[in-house]
């Protein structure tokens, strides 16, 4: 790699790892809560939110079935993760659910619940983004002003934390993670002793507005549909829990035990600042429409377009600190670092997930390799792209872009839970130890109730936000799945074809004669180094061809030719509209025609060369050259190299470096000698 573009990189991501040093990348329980977790506990700054603005639908009115609604998600909530702690114990691989479903319900499930995880993965980021710049606009308008570029920026941010590696990454994510939480925490238990013990009244800032209610006095089955589509909503506080089990492998051992543990801390912290945020929005008289602009009057007339909306937790905040109080402002600072933060569940998820499919062929080969930094490069650059073009497609606004939400993530609960209840099946079938069919027993019902739950849920989901935009996260679903099912074809084609057979075969019958030909363009180092070496090979027949694109050189070389008196005989292509590459293509497949047994095999000497702008001076013909032979059955290409002096320059610049990783060198999975992992922690 050249010093100019290393540089750069060593400066953003750091130096490079060695594979050996993977162990001391793992994480203990309190880095990987923030890790893995960041997602489903942000998610309580939001999905409160979308609960009361779908209910405001039938006006305030309505807002008392937020509490019901409430307890239905906590329920879901510790259901899930009840589940959740079954899979990471039965399947600690790191594939979680795409592994759970391919295993127990065949390939089409897995790939299936991996096209849903990875079209959930790019979602949260584009949510998780655009929720945090929403927070932060609440304190600084400028963000709201420049929404999206804000947004883009911080997912470039974002990967470049994310390329340094998921350690480095995981304490950076720490300190935020946890000053959110102990400030909703604080908020709720300051607003709790406000209410109740000094009995005083809180009021949001939205406390004296009205909402005109776009369906008033709804009832029956309009004020069901309305409640499942409110509940739908708040089920975002869901999404990401399933990381933590696809992200087991990145915990340290007891690796399932602490993947447990943390999906347990996770769930309960998650379930209670949900409920304190919807109780707290229910004291201060939390005011939100879907369309505030015609919809929220204050003292009888519409807020109007320039109004912004802030997040419910800000108005709580608001409500309970007091507008630009220290302990506000620090909430909404962190709320909103937080969230930003929250996209890293799937800067964790979607490149192992993405590792793992190409593993099994069903993305490109390039998404299985880890960079020098042993992060999955490839397919966090890949994330970061897809989730920059959501932002920009749907002007970051979090809520057009959480309508896509939750369907894809319920799609991977229900198979995955369906698949555990296979898989205890299964096992119950052999087992004849009590004790163990006892637990067998008790981990079938939790995965049984949780596939039935999960998939009620998938279907109120799937009703109430179809015309919402839910259909665009199953479009992008099959699209996936589409995609991932022709490279798995196309790999599985080429894996047949190049097999190589048991028997004898017309790869390994040795040509009748091999044609040596050395391509010349002047008589140079490079192009007597190249001669040297052909003459060297065992060839039937050796010439050099050059083509005449300039009558006054081509002269010239024969004459020095003629002059050097070398022994190899030249042959020199006519090209009246001066091209190289087609009367060499021409030349060798005359050759081929007329000998089809016989190899060819084409010498081209080609420089060395020790920085990126002389690249763009030399080789080009060789390369074209080199293309388009690849192409010619019984073609053999052979690069002859010559050394320029700045590609010794290139070489002592790389041996001052005290490490250096040739590309590709990093590979997925493990590389540490067993036992020696466990040595390195504490």
């Amino acid at each position: 790699m050249s010093k100019l573009t290393d540089v750069p990189k060593r400066i953003l991501i750091g130096r490079a790892l060695r594979s050996d040093r993977l162990g001391e990348t793992l994480l203990p329980k309190r880095i990987a809560l923030p890790v893995f977790a960041s997602d489903p506990l942000s998610s309580v700054a939001y999905a409160p939110g979308e609960v009361l603005l779908v209910l405001s639908i039938a006006g305030v009115s309505a807002y008392h079935f937020s509490p019901w609604i409430a307890v239905a998600v906590v329920v879901l909530m510790f259901t899930v993760v009840a589940s959740y702690r079954q899979n990471v114990h039965a399947y600690p691989s790191g594939g979680g659910d795409y592994e759970v479903a391919g295993t127990n319900l065949g390939p089409r499930a897995g790939l299936t619940v991996a096209s849903a995880l990875l079209v959930d993965y790019v979602l949260t980021v584009a949510v998780s983004i655009s929720s945090g710049v929403e927070n932060l606009g609440s304190a600084v308008p400028f963000v709201v002003e420049h929404k999206v570029a804000c947004a883009v920026g911080i997912i470039v941010l974002l990967t470049l934390m994310n390329l340094r590696g998921v350690k480095e990454s995981g304490k950076l994510f720490a300190i935020p993670t946890y000053v959110f939480v102990t400030g909703v925490f604080l908020m709720i238990a300051w607003g709790a002793f406000r209410g109740v013990v000094l009995d005083e009244t809180m009021a949001s800032p939205t406390a004296d507005y009205e909402i005109k209610p776009e369906h008033e006095g709804l009832a029956g089955f309009a004020l069901v549909f309305l409640l499942l589509r409110a509940f739908s909503s708040g089920c975002a506080a869901l999404t990401g829990v399933e990381a933590i089990s696809n992200g087991v492998p990145a915990f340290r051992k007891p690796k399932s035990r602490n993947a447990a543990t943390t999906l347990a801390m996770m769930g309960l912290l998650a379930v209670t600042m949900f409920c304190g945020i919807i109780a707290l929005a229910m004291a201060t008289n939390v005011h939100m429409a879907e369309n505030p602009a015609k919809d929220l009057f204050h003292d009888g007339v519409p807020v109007g377009g320039d109004y912004v909306q802030h997040p419910v937790i800000a108005q709580v905040a608001a409500a309970v600190f007091g507008e630009d109080t220290f302990f506000f402002v620090l909430l909404a600072a962190a709320t909103a670092l937080v969230l930003f933060l929250a996209a890293n569940t799937a800067y964790n998820g979607f490149p192992l997930l993405g590792s793992i499919l190409a593993q099994d062929r069903y993305l490109p080969r390039q998404l299985h390799t880890r960079g020098d930094r042993l992060a999955f490069s490839n397919g966090i650059v890949l994330l970061a792209g897809a989730a920059a073009l959501l932002v920009w497609v749907y002007g970051a606004d979090s809520t057009r872009l959480i309508q896509l939400y939750i369907v894809g993530v319920f799609v991977a609960f229900t198979l995955s839970q369906t698949g555990m209840v296979r898989h205890w099946n299964r096992h119950l079938r052999t087992e004849t130890d009590r004790a163990k069919r006892r637990h067998m027993l008790r981990s079938r019902a939790i995965n049984a109730f949780g596939a039935f739950f999960t998939g009620l849920v998938l279907v109120v989901v799937l009703v109430t936000k179809f015309t919402h935009g839910a259909w665009v996260a199953l479009l992008g679903m099959v699209i996936f799945y589409a995609t991932m099912s022709v490279i798995r074809r196309h790999y599985d084609r080429v894996a047949d074809e190049i097999a190589a057979p048991e028997g004898p075969s017309d790869d390994m019958v040795r040509p009748s004669r091999v044609h040596s030909i050395v391509l010349v363009s002047k008589i140079h180092r490079p192009t007597l180094r190249a001669l040297a070496y052909a003459k060297l090979m065992r060839t039937d027949t050796l010439e050099a061809l050059s083509v005449n694109v300039d009558a006054a050189e081509t002269r010239a070389l024969n004459a020095e030719w003629e002059r050097r008196g070398i022994d190899v005989p030249l042959k020199v292509l006519d090209s009246p509209y001066r091209e190289i590459t087609r009367p060499i293509i021409e030349y060798v497949k005359n050759l081929r025609r007329e000998s089809p047994r016989d190899a060819v095999s084409v010498i081209i000497p080609e420089y060395v060369v020790g920085h990126w702008y002389e690249q763009l001076l030399h080789n080009q013909s060789a390369l074209r050259l080199k293309g388009r032979l690849l192409f010619t059955p019984g073609v053999m290409v052979t690069s002859v190299p010559y050394q320029l002096q700045s590609s010794e320059a290139a070489k002592k610049r790389a041996r001052k470096r005290s490490e250096w990783n040739a590309p590709g060198s990093v590979r997925r999975g493990p590389a540490v000698e067993p036992g020696k992992e466990s040595s390195k922690q504490p």
